[in-house]
């Protein structure tokens, strides 16, 4: 089946979708002990979650990037992450998109939430010829998405090690068995209309 040029793919269930993000030590351990994020992590700064696993390995160069050796996979709620969606607009000003520098400035400014497309990456996390979502959330999502959408926190290290090792070892049929079942995500309709004004925005960038 053919990927669409932007889409959702991500380990989901009827109730919950998983993203991924990778952090130091001291702040993943704890993440993953207590099921939420501890006391140094900053709730007054963005951050960044993504539903691709491998798009997460290319951002962290599969765990050995310096602050970033401890790759977490977080369960949140639909709910959450479909809020964050409507409440999202795109990182970046296109101006097919938005009527002016200013307004998108102003748009970003009073939106909790980034919609940002990336090229998806394969196993050698080499780009492949369509994009994954990431989601920028601050202020009130940054909130929501702690204290609110988190139903469990699981360190998937051992795991990325893993598959890295079989990708360098050319044994890439071993790798993509280890692979999280990631599938096409079932967007609501009215958010599905937001997300593909911003595709159309991003396709012209």
């Amino acid at each position: 089946m053919e990927e669409p040029h932007h889409g959702i793919r991500a380990l989901h269930t009827a109730s919950t979708i998983t993203v991924y993000q990778a952090y130091a030590p001291e702040i993943g351990v704890p993440a993953v002990r207590h099921g939420r994020f501890p006391s140094t992590w900053l709730r007054d700064r963005m951050t960044w979650i993504k539903p691709s696993f491998l798009w997460m390995m290319y951002r962290c160069g599969w765990a050995t990037k310096e602050g970033q050796e401890t790759v977490l996979a977080v369960e949140i709620t639909r709910e959450g992450f479909e809020w964050a969606l409507r409440h999202a607009c795109l990182s970046h000003y296109v101006p097919e998109l938005h009527a002016d520098q200013a307004s998108w400035n102003r748009q970003l400014k009073r939106t909790p939430a980034r919609v940002q497309w990336d090229p998806e990456r394969d196993l050698r996390l080499q780009p492949l010829p369509y994009r994954s979502l990431q989601l920028g959330l601050t202020g009130e999502a940054t909130v929501r998405y702690a204290d609110e959408w988190i139903v469990a926190i699981d360190d998937v290290t051992p795991l990325a090690r893993e598959v890295h090792g079989h990708v360098y070892a050319g044994e890439l049929e071993r790798a993509a068995a280890l692979l999280p079942g990631e599938r096409p995500y079932p967007v609501a309709e009215d958010v599905l209309t937001r997300l593909r004004q911003q595709v159309r925005g991003r396709a012209q960038s």
